[in-house]
């Protein structure tokens, strides 16, 4: 069992639950909790090791002898220790650290969700997981954005993550990406989102709603549309807007699919 704080294991976890440059320097990151690491085992992705208490219940249990029998190191810890670096308001006693090895962008694009300076980990966690939802094929994200690997995002995630291609790109790179697609940004200034032909291979950007697009990202888009309103609401938050327009555009595809 693990019960000192100087632990070079525990040390590495607290170092991944901090701040950006920390992930990146080792290129890993942390799950809290069942489900996430359901998740991730459910996917195949590599894992590293795998703390757990006396305290985790009888499903964290199984998982830690499913990844046991994948050869997975698993170490018991002291309930305290694990408690006092989790980003959890109530731990479930597991906690684990996986390599972060995001999945490729396909080749041929059609459905792609691009995050313009979205810095609210839950606004960006609720758009990930809508974007899986929905069948969006990648999310890519520009410098401005928050890190999508942060442990407030991968919870409001729901494992979309482990599902979903996400990559954080230059608008340069994601310009190329997306040069052969119809580009559109949500802004309060657009046409109705409904009257927008969201059948063609198409990207989306969605950004914050305080402080508006960027230049780049209205330099990329071909058309603004925005979401009406017939309500008092001066503007919806960027995940509740991003889920209505990606599911819009499932809309319309699966119209056309019927009519075929």
């Amino acid at each position: 069992m693990i019960t000192s704080a100087q632990n070079a294991k525990l040390k590495l976890a607290r170092s991944l639950l901090g701040r950006p440059k920390g992930r990146q320097a080792a290129e890993a990151f942390v799950v809290e909790g069942v489900r996430l690491l359901e998740e991730a085992l459910a996917a195949g992705w590599p894992v590293q090791f795998i703390f757990y208490t006396s305290a985790v219940s009888e499903r964290g249990q199984k998982l830690i002898k499913t990844a046991g029998a994948k050869g997975i190191e698993t170490e018991l810890v002291a309930e305290a220790l694990l408690n006092s670096i989790s980003e959890t308001g109530t731990s479930q006693g597991l906690l684990a650290v996986l390599d972060y090895t995001p999945l490729p962008i396909p080749r041929a694009l059609n459905f792609v969700l691009i995050t313009d300076s979205i810095r609210d980990p839950g606004n960006l966690g609720t758009l990930l997981r809508s974007a899986g939802a929905a069948g969006v094929q990648a999310v890519l994200l520009p410098p401005e954005t928050t890190d999508a690997f942060a442990p407030k995002v991968l919870r409001a995630g729901m494992g979309a993550h482990f599902r979903l291609p996400i990559q954080t790109l230059t608008w340069e790179q994601i310009g190329e990406l997306t040069h052969s697609l119809k580009v559109y940004l949500a802004d309060m200034q657009g046409s109705p989102c409904w009257q927008a032909d969201f059948r063609q291979p198409l990207a989306l950007i969605v950004g914050g709603e305080a402080e508006g697009a960027t230049p780049e990202a209205r330099a990329l888009a071909g058309a603004s549309v925005c979401i009406p309103m017939p309500g008092k609401a001066e503007s919806l938050n960027a995940g509740v807007a991003g889920a209505v327009l990606m599911f819009e555009v499932v809309r319309q595809r699966s119209g056309a699919a019927e009519q075929v």
